[in-house]
């Protein structure tokens, strides 16, 4: 198998418990997710890994594939390694259960990057930021990349630091922010999950950072798409105002 994509769900969630379930547009959010990813031609399989019955029940009624994993996990990536761990396969994609709005080319772009850039461990999405909120906005994660789309740093704040305060958009920096898509070669994978927590990671809580702090590389691949991670109640209607959007454009 060449590459597979996970769906990690997890129930708990904090600030929005269930979320995953939440209803969207008459389907549960994460079949949104489901029939989005489906549609990626570079995917051989694709199942969702999940903590809880109630998350199998529903992915199971839409027609999904959905694989019970440990409460224990930490986190979506370790969610991930378990689901993959006993396969043969060369790539591995984390896709995020709370991202409705993400598109099936942004799965294939991170497929092919992984493909064709072979000093690369790692593929993630960013996207050209438009909205200068997003810049003041600690929840939206920045990135700076190199001259070659290699990530040089994630961060919470506006990065680059634009000291000369230039308005003129065509001589400011450049400004991007990082959506939560990621692809890892199966080596790569597990070699992350057996390096301990990085300072850069605990300061920022990003654990992208881990990756760049113990010097391995992550390719990025810049999308016109934007997402909207549902992560409270507020956003769910933030999700559903931009696909009845997303939809009305489609019918012009």
């Amino acid at each position: 198998m060449k590459a597979i994509g996970v769906i990690p769900a997890r129930w708990g969630a904090t600030r929005f418990e269930g979320k995953v379930l939440a209803n969207l547009l008459g389907k549960p959010v994460i079949q949104h997710v489901w029939e989005n990813a489906k549609k990626a031609r570079t995917l051989d399989d694709l199942v969702v890994a999940c903590d809880d019955e109630r998350i199998v029940k529903a992915v199971e009624k839409f027609g999904g594939k959905a694989i019970y994993t440990s409460p224990d996990q930490p986190s979506g990536t370790d969610r991930l390694a378990e689901v993959v761990n006993p396969l043969d396969v060369k790539i591995a994609v984390n896709i995020q259960g709370d991202e409705p709005l993400m598109k099936p080319i942004m799965i294939d772009s991170l497929v092919i990057a992984l493909e064709e850039e072979k000093t690369a461990q790692m593929a993630t999405m960013i996207k050209r930021i438009d909205d200068e909120s997003e810049l003041t906005n600690s929840n939206v994660v920045k990135v700076v990349i190199d001259k070659f789309g290699y990530a040089l740093y994630f961060s919470r704040y506006a990065i680059p630091y634009n000291r000369t305060g230039e308005p003129d958009e065509k001589k400011r920096p450049s400004y991007f922010k990082h959506i939560g898509l990621y692809a890892f070669t199966k080596d790569f994978l597990f070699t992350f999950r057996n390096l301990p927590k990085s300072s850069l990671e605990n300061a920022e809580k990003l654990e992208q950072l881990r990756v760049l702090e113990y010097g391995y590389k992550i390719k990025t691949v810049e999308t016109k798409f934007d997402t909207v991670g549902v992560d409270t109640p507020e956003d769910l209607k933030r999700a559903e105002d931009a696909l009845l959007k997303e939809r009305e454009s489609q019918r012009r």
